[in-house]
């Protein structure tokens, strides 16, 4: 098991999920149920200024902030595991303060999740990508 006690608690219940799961194909899986079960993203949000470049697939991430500054995310894409992907991304950095997400060990997080060793070269640049893009909402001045 995954050691997980530096982890934010809703981090390490989904490495705890993971950790249950046996092999790539059940993680697979379980990615393309995680996008599967995020809600879509409403086609009036699924537009240029909100793309994630570096995607091979159709990527979309918006931000918002909840009554505490806390940047809240929402994303789609047009592929299953990519789905999934923007779905861990959103769960992980949500609810999060600014320096927390920009200081967050992504690397270590993937390795838990078993990403970093059986993504694709694209879907693990597109992942980047994505938190790239998060990272950069959380360095950016707060709109007032």
């Amino acid at each position: 098991m995954t050691d997980t006690h530096a982890w934010p608690d809703d981090v390490a219940e989904l490495i705890e999920d993971f950790d249950f799961l046996d092999g790539w194909e059940e993680r697979y899986m379980h990615v393309i149920d995680l996008g599967k079960a995020m809600d879509p993203l409403p086609e009036k949000d699924q537009i240029d200024a909100n793309k994630v470049r570096g995607c091979a697939s159709q990527v979309w991430l918006v931000s918002d902030r909840d009554a505490d500054g806390h940047l809240i995310f929402r994303g789609g894409s047009d592929a299953h595991i990519v789905s999934g992907l923007v779905a861990i991304a959103v769960q992980v950095f949500s609810h999060k303060p600014d320096a927390l997400i920009r200081d967050f060990d992504t690397d270590a997080l993937f390795d838990a999740l078993g990403l970093s060793e059986h993504l694709s070269s694209q879907r693990a640049n597109g992942l980047r990508s994505m938190v790239a893009r998060i990272k950069h909402e959380a360095g950016a001045e707060r709109k007032v």
